[in-house]
This record gives C-alpha cells, sequence and structure tokens, in this order.
C-alpha cells in the first residue's frame, strides 16, 4: 500500500507539475503551437517521435505529434494542443493558478490538463508495455491536425492500434458516440455607399430570403421527431447560425453579409435531404455556399470491445455526447472512446478549471487502457 501511495502521490506532482506549465504556453488555434509542441517532446524520453508539420489556413506554422514506445499494438492516448480564444478573461489567462486543489487557466480542462494526464500515464508504463501519444493541432477550429495524423502518419498507421482514447473531459465518463458538424459560410455581396445617397446595395437584402430557409430547416430539425436520435442529449441536431456584417456602420450599406452555420449531425439520422436544402436555397437567393465538414459522426456500439474496457476500467456506462472531437478523424487510425478527467462545464468560458484529484485519478485510468493486454 505504501509503494501505491507514493507511486500516486508522485503522478499527482508530475501531472500537477506538466499541467501548470503547458497552461503557461499560449497555443490558441489563432498562434502556432510549435513552442508547446516542444515542451511536450521535452516529456518525451525515449520515445520515437514523429513531428507532423503544416501550415493551416492561414499560413501559421503548426506541428501535430506521434509518440510512441514499446512493441507494437495497444492502444493510444490522444489530445489536442491547441484552446478556444481567451474571449472574456479578466484573470491573466496564461498564468496558472492554483486554489483550493483546483487549477485555473485557459486550456486547463480543455485540455492540457488531460494531454498532461496522457503523457504522465504513457511515461510511467514498463518497457513491456505499448505505449502511444497522438498529439494533435486545431481541434477547437478545422480537425487539420487530427486529419493529418490519420492521413500521413507513418508511424500511427505502422502500429496496429486496437484503439484511442481520446482524453476530453468527460468526467471520467466514456463517451461511445458524438456528432460531428458540417459548417456552412454563406456570402451575399452589396455596393458600400452612404446609406443616404440611394447608390449603394446592401448585401443583407440578398441574404435574407437564404435566412428565411434555414430558419424553416432549424425548425425541422428541432422539432420533427424523424430528425432526432433518441440515444443524444438534446435529441435533435444543432443548427445554429451567426451573422458577420464585418464592422459596417449603420448609415453605409453593407458591401459583404457573411452568415455561418453549425451543423451537428448523428451517424444514425440521414440528413442527405437537410444538405439538398441548403444547397437548393444558396442557389435560389443566389448567395456563395461553401462548406468544411468533419468526418462521420463517430460511434461505437454498446458492445464494442473498446467500449467494455473503458466501462470495466472506469466502472461507468458508457454514454453519447452532442459536442464534437478528434475522434471524427482519429477513427479512421482505429476505433475511439472518448474519455478524460474534469467535466466541460466551464470549458470554452472565462473561469476554466479542472480540479487536480481529476487529472490525477486519470492517470491510472489511462496506464489500465494502455495495459489491458500487456499486463
Amino acid at each position: 500500500m505504501t509503494g501505491n501511495n507514493s507511486r500516486m502521490n508522485q503522478d499527482t506532482e508530475a501531472v500537477t507539475r506538466l499541467a501548470a506549465d503547458l497552461v503557461a504556453i499560449d497555443s490558441r488555434s489563432s498562434v502556432s503551437n510549435l513552442p508547446l509542441a516542444d515542451r511536450i517532446e521535452a516529456e518525451l524520453a525515449g520515445f520515437q517521435i514523429e513531428r507532423l508539420d503544416y501550415e493551416d489556413s492561414q499560413g501559421i506554422a503548426k506541428r501535430a505529434l506521434v509518440a510512441h514506445r514499446g512493441p507494437h499494438g495497444g492502444y493510444a492516448l490522444s489530445g489536442h494542443m491547441d484552446t478556444v480564444p481567451e474571449t472574456g478573461w479578466t484573470d491573466p489567462p496564461w498564468k496558472p493558478r492554483i486554489a483550493d486543489g483546483v487549477l485555473h487557466g485557459l486550456g486547463s480542462v480543455d485540455m492540457k490538463g488531460p494531454v498532461a494526464a496522457c503523457i504522465i500515464a504513457a511515461r510511467g508504463l514498463p518497457a513491456h508495455v505499448p505505449a502511444t501519444l497522438l498529439l494533435t493541432a486545431d481541434e477547437e477550429t478545422s480537425k487539420q491536425g487530427a486529419r493529418i495524423i490519420a492521413a500521413q502518419s507513418k508511424l500511427a498507421a505502422s502500429l496496429g492500434l486496437q484503439g484511442i482514447v481520446v482524453a476530453e473531459p468527460t468526467a471520467l465518463i466514456p463517451v461511445r458516440g458524438h456528432r460531428s458538424h458540417i459548417e456552412y459560410t454563406a456570402i451575399a455581396r452589396g455596393v458600400q455607399a452612404h446609406s443616404s445617397t440611394g447608390k449603394g446595395l446592401n448585401a443583407n437584402w440578398a441574404l435574407i430570403p437564404f435566412m428565411v430557409e434555414m430558419k424553416a430547416i432549424y425548425e425541422k430539425l428541432r422539432f420533427d421527431p424523424a430528425y432526432h436520435d433518441a440515444a443524444y442529449d438534446p435529441p435533435f441536431s444543432d443548427f445554429n447560425l451567426v451573422l458577420d456584417n464585418h464592422g459596417t456602420a449603420v448609415n453605409v450599406t453593407v458591401a459583404q453579409a457573411t452568415l455561418r452555420i453549425k451543423f451537428r449531425r448523428s451517424r444514425r439520422i440521414d440528413v442527405s435531404g437537410i444538405e439538398a436544402a441548403v444547397r437548393e436555397a444558396a442557389a435560389r437567393a443566389g448567395v456563395e455556399l461553401t462548406e468544411r465538414r468533419e468526418g462521420t459522426p463517430p460511434e461505437l456500439p454498446a458492445d464494442h470491445p473498446l467500449i467494455r474496457l473503458a466501462e470495466t476500467v472506469t466502472g461507468k456506462p458508457a454514454t453519447t455526447a452532442p459536442y464534437g472531437t478528434d475522434a471524427s478523424e482519429l477513427q479512421d487510425i482505429a476505433p475511439c472512446v472518448i474519455l478524460g478527467p474534469g467535466t466541460i462545464a466551464t470549458a470554452h468560458t472565462p473561469r476554466e478549471c479542472v480540479a487536480l484529484a481529476d487529472l490525477a485519478a486519470a492517470v491510472p485510468i489511462f496506464r489500465r487502457i494502455l495495459s489491458a493486454d500487456f499486463a
């Protein structure tokens, strides 16, 4: 018992230190994550490291990491290195603060704390147990890091992985499936002028008919049982609309109106009719429409071996979630379960935090999964 307590204390100290160090490095999706990737790599002595460097759509240097030690096979732990913007923060977002056993700071729970738990868990395994880490970038925006690992990582492809734990904050409850999204961007164009002259053309007038049809789609998704999936809470799909006039003043005709929609759908719901309706509405309104989509919504059956393993290790029944994760892309490598410390309640808020006890509790759970077939 003394040995176990000593190991737990060491793990708690290590995960606390590393999580705080990672929070202190700005890795919003809008900036380069190379400093954070370098800091993480410094923790992985003895691991084979594959660096997957790329530039995002804004030309910013990014890096995904695949790290492995030991024989092939087994399971992988995955986490993303980027965070959302610091919107609304009054405390310094990159100054980690520990109070009453809770780590505060941007990314503490989503997901630098869980990433730290993955690293400490993998690093502490004996040499005969395979330990693999898939560390992505741009999860909060485009999932590009996960997509690059799935498509380009020679190391990940060579390992014969049986499954992947995507360590998002789930309160250590296994999540066997979640929605993934299609992001639509509709643009209407006008002519800018002083609105009093009558010489301009307000782009909003072209966009409004399209918006009316989108409202009808929103209502169909929310209220038509044919589009509901009872396995999810809420059962209806998210169809969230954001309108941008790009800072146009109220006395100026709008030169460009941009409407963005995030449409989250479930695996079992046929949404081909919804997709066709969006495209047809754009054509009727004469607006430019582009779309960007994640992979197929990941969902494993309740009796899948990876789900059973996660339930056995955690002692908790698996559930589903309405949000999305890198599993939508990483499932191309191996089946995925979403499982990690902390809750999503403070993620993406200026009160983001995670209990240190939750991070510490994740470490032995991750180790048991990685060791499942090699104990």
